[in-house]
């Protein structure tokens, strides 16, 4: 996935203010909508150009973006960190007139989706907008369930069409057996409403804590686990620790690296639970003492083994 520079496509400075990218955008829309234009490539610069003031005509948004565009140049290979965007509240749905099929894979790595939430109107009453963010989890609270508190950026435009941070913090309840991408819904917490009508309501997008320890598919949660080479090779009861807690598992005997051992029900809590998969990884001691440097030198002589003779690995 390239990186997409919406500055360059709407031909403003990083500094622009908001009118100045609204003439911006007016000045290319006249250009190249396809009803009018006669430029070969009206259809796709008009995509591009609608998506660039998609990002920057939004204060929260625009933010974001230029937290991760520092330094960054159109084209270049890109991929957001998996904790990119955490902690930043975005109002609102996609952009009038613009589908899901009319963004790039960049910007929806950038601002996801957000959910659909009804948006009553009447007379001079408006349900307020409903808000997104993504927030990043840990583990051990998906298992558990906790109660925590949660930093959200906004922003909004000042006087002069500026961008302006904004920050709130929120108990959160994460639930138990919570999975990546579901939704926490909060009621009320998103945009005000108008003429009384009530607030709009806060999603928040779970996404789960980078943890080397750890990889999660569904509800299923995979373990690396080191063993010595003689657990391995004799078997061996040992303690693992784990998610839900320290366990005793038995190595079964001739093991090798990547033997996966199953312990159902110890992955995500659901109806039904997870599987808990440990990946055995053998780690070999180092030779950085005569006595064991003998040992290894045993070894070679009285075992004859060649790995690559018998196919190991």
């Amino acid at each position: 996935m390239e990186y997409r520079d919406y500055y360059r496509d709407l031909g403003v400075e990083r500094i622009a203010s908001a009118d100045e990218i609204r003439k911006a955008y007016r000045r290319l829309a006249r250009k190249y909508h396809p009803d009018v234009s006669k430029e070969p490539d009206a259809e796709q610069r008009m995509r591009e150009v609608n998506e660039a003031y998609a990002a920057l005509s939004d204060p929260e948004k625009r933010a974001a973006y230029d937290q991760i565009g520092q330094a960054r140049h159109a084209g270049e290979e890109f991929q957001p960190p998996p904790d990119w965007g955490a902690g930043f509240e975005f109002s609102g749905g996609e952009p009038q007139g613009m589908g899901a099929e009319e963004f790039s894979e960049f910007f929806s790595s950038l601002f996801g989706r957000a959910p659909r939430g009804a948006r009553p109107a009447g007379g001079h009453r408006m349900r307020g907008s409903d808000h997104h963010a993504r927030v990043m989890v840990d583990l051990a609270d998906v298992y558990q369930g906790a109660t925590r508190s949660i930093s959200l950026r906004g922003a909004r435009l000042d006087d002069d069409g500026r961008v302006v941070s904004e920050e709130r913090v929120l108990e959160v309840a994460i639930p138990k057996g919570v999975t990546e991408g579901q939704h926490i819904r909060l009621t009320g917490q998103g945009g005000a409403g108008i003429g009384g009508a009530g607030a709009g309501d806060l999603y928040l997008e779970v996404r789960f804590s980078p943890d080397s320890r750890y990889r999660v598919e569904g509800r299923d949660v995979y373990q690396s686990v080191p063993v010595s080479p003689w657990e391995a090779a004799l078997g061996a009861e040992i303690d693992v620790a784990t998610p839900s807690g320290t366990v005793q598992v038995r190595v079964p005997a001739g093991s090798q690296t990547g033997r996966k051992l199953r312990l159902k029900g110890r992955g995500i809590p659901g109806n039904p639970a997870g599987a808990l998969y440990l990946e055995l990884r053998i780690v070999l001691p180092p030779a950085n003492t005569e006595k064991a440097r003998k040992l290894y030198e045993t070894m070679a002589r009285e075992m004859a083994f060649d790995p690559r003779a018998a196919g190991g690995g």
